[in-house]
């Protein structure tokens, strides 16, 4: 027998259906010669520091640091999943072969190669690398097996990547609850990725609280129905320009009409963080709410696989298209005028070199129609769609005309949009599909009437009193957008996509780091706003050393943990680092008299 072995009871059922395995026993589906098995997720973990040693089961700051000469793992401590367990072992210690089926990522490899270390199976081993769960995609992933050595490298990141979370986490939290405590009860918990985003979130916080407000004047006039506003930008002194009625009584002038054709682009596909972001805005789904609905629909073969980190597709994908757009019924009305001809293939979307595991998050063709999904999943859905279909449309054309004026030697300038052809904005009702929180809005999209150069005219000048703001708070939009550039604002996409590498976490991780610091009572949310609670300040207040907090050094690791994946870091050397940096920190907190945690 082959056994197959997925990472949940339903995707398991997908994968019998197509192998005809048909026939149900307890903890696993057989039949033509396979036996198809599943995990619950992670039933096997690190083990604790007690089951290395004795003396490492009471907290004390003499154990530190607790670095065990090997890492070794054990069963999750319950009873569903030991008695699953038992089933996984008994068919894997009679199997000719298995066929790891689990998610296709960094995360799926560990799990699953832990189940089999722990099961002692002995016989050789496959990997099915599926990004859909629909029939014709587990048919095809069959037909392309690779031999498990393959991905070894992908297990060795993740391997590492826990092992780090293990080192690091234990040992801090045990030095830093001894140590800073002020209720016996309380445990103080660090983390890898943890402290670094909550240390986002308390500076955030500080840099608003203690931000002082400066007064600054914006000099304008309104000619002809219009506002144009000075080009001196802020200005300092409004004594500069007091006397507006003398400015008044000269005629405003316009100096130039210049006009610009201009086209935008489709906006992207979704990646994983992209689409929690646009969640997060557009409807206030937490990070985790967005990721539990993509992945039900995932399981339900209506998108592909949902932690992804590109937004690229492949070039193979794009044969494909035309098949998945027919597909998806409900959008019938915006695919028809795609039909019929060829579809456009843009670099910007296809390109395989952008893409490693997966590729962007795309419907998969199956009609939405036919599948039970909940209110929250359709609005989720149609985000994904909506973005497929959009960047088979033309680009949108547009004209942008900027005018000039001036009175005596003082320069104004307005410019103004008007669309030509709406192209891909048909997709999203006519508007263009939401720009990312915190890019600035200016007056672009106002239409203008014709001006001459030469004309002028009566003008209505004011000098309007305004103040310079705070940084906004973070919401869990921002703040995922802050992971993925490890705290650095950007907005360029082309530019945030070369800082991935560096970011915080993973798009898989991202939302439960989130949900992390919420249950430890680290931060807290205030409408959309996230706000660190006094135990989150105070934490941080105490944490001086730059390694624990600093998401920039946090990225780095990060980085080093991807190029292990790509063969490009030694997974011994990540460790010896990480031993390294725990038993620094452990000295230097030791070796502290001083710091105390504040409420």
């Amino acid at each position: 027998m082959i056994v197959c072995i997925a990472e949940k009871p339903s995707v398991a059922k997908e994968i019998a259906k197509v192998l005809g395995a048909n026939a149900s026993h307890d903890g696993y589906m057989e039949g033509n010669g396979y036996q198809v098995t599943w995990t619950f997720g992670h039933l096997c973990t690190l083990k604790e520091p007690q089951d290395y040693c004795e003396q490492w089961k009471r907290w004390s700051l003499g154990a530190l640091p607790m670095i065990p000469p090997r890492f070794g793992i054990k069963l999750i401590d319950n009873q569903g999943y030991e008695k699953q367990f038992k089933t996984i072992e008994r068919l894997m210690q009679a199997a000719e072969g298995i066929i790891n089926c689990g998610d296709a990522g960094q995360e799926g490899e560990l799990i699953q190669r832990w189940v089999m270390q722990k099961a002692r199976a002995k016989c050789p081993v496959q990997r099915l690398w599926v990004s859909s769960l629909t029939e014709e995609a587990i048919r095809e992933a069959f037909s392309q097996l690779k031999p498990q050595e393959e991905y070894q490298s992908l297990y060795e990141a993740g391997l590492c990547r826990a092992i780090g979370d293990w080192l690091l986490g234990m040992n801090a939290t045990r030095l830093y609850t001894i140590k800073y405590r002020r209720d016996p009860r309380q445990v103080l918990s660090i983390g890898r990725v943890q402290t670094p985003t909550l240390a986002m979130i308390v500076k955030r916080y500080f840099e608003i609280k203690d931000f002082k407000p400066e007064k600054y004047w914006v000099l304008s006039t309104v000619y002809r129905g219009v506002t144009f506003n000075s080009t001196k930008g802020k200005i300092k002194d409004p004594k500069a320009f007091s006397d507006l009625k003398a400015l008044k009584e000269k005629d405003f002038e316009v100096t130039s009409v210049e006009q610009k054709a201009g086209t935008e682009a489709p906006p992207r596909l979704f990646d994983l963080t992209s689409l929690q972001v646009e969640c997060n805005k557009k409807y206030s789904f937490s990070a985790d709410d967005t990721l539990k609905h993509i992945q039900s629909l995932y399981e339900k073969k209506l998108t592909t696989y949902p932690r992804v980190d590109t937004t690229y597709l492949s070039d193979d994908i794009y044969p494909k298209c035309p098949g998945i757009l027919q597909g998806i019924r409900p959008y019938a009305p915006l695919i028809q005028p795609l039909m019929g001809k060829r579809l456009k293939k843009s670099k910007k979307v296809f390109d395989s070199s952008k893409v490693t595991d997966h590729h962007a998050i795309i419907p998969t063709g199956t009609d939405p129609s036919t599948v039970a999904i909940s209110l929250d999943e359709k609005r989720v859905y149609d985000m994904v769609a909506r973005r497929f279909i959009a960047v088979f449309y033309p680009d949108c054309k547009f004209s942008t005309t900027t005018v000039m004026g001036a009175v005596e030697k003082i320069e104004f300038k307005v410019t103004g949009k008007q669309i030509l052809d709406e192209g891909w904005r048909i997709v999203f009702g006519g508007k263009s599909d939401q720009p990312d929180e915190g890019e600035k809005s200016d007056d672009k999209e106002q239409s203008l009437p014709a001006f001459e150069k030469g004309e002028h005219g009566p003008h209505e000048p004011m000098l309007t009193e305004k103040q310079t703001t705070p940084p906004k708070p973070y919401t869990e939009a921002t703040l995922l957008r802050a992971m993925e550039t490890a705290g650095k604002t950007v907005e360029d996409e082309e530019l945030r996509d070369a800082m991935k590498a560096n970011g915080i976490g993973r798009p898989s991780t991202r939302a439960a780091i989130i949900e992390t610091l919420y249950k430890r009572n680290y931060i807290s949310k205030v409408r959309k706003s996230l706000e660190p609670t006094a135990t989150g300040i105070a934490l941080i207040g105490v944490i001086q050393e730059e390694l624990l907090k600093s998401a920039e050094l946090t990225g780095q690791w990060e980085k080093k943990l991807r190029d292990i994946e790509a063969h490009k870091y030694d997974s011994r050397q990540f460790i010896e680092e990480l031993k390294q940096m725990v038993a620094q920190i452990v000295q230097e907190v030791m070796s502290d008299g001083t710091r105390r945690m504040a409420y």
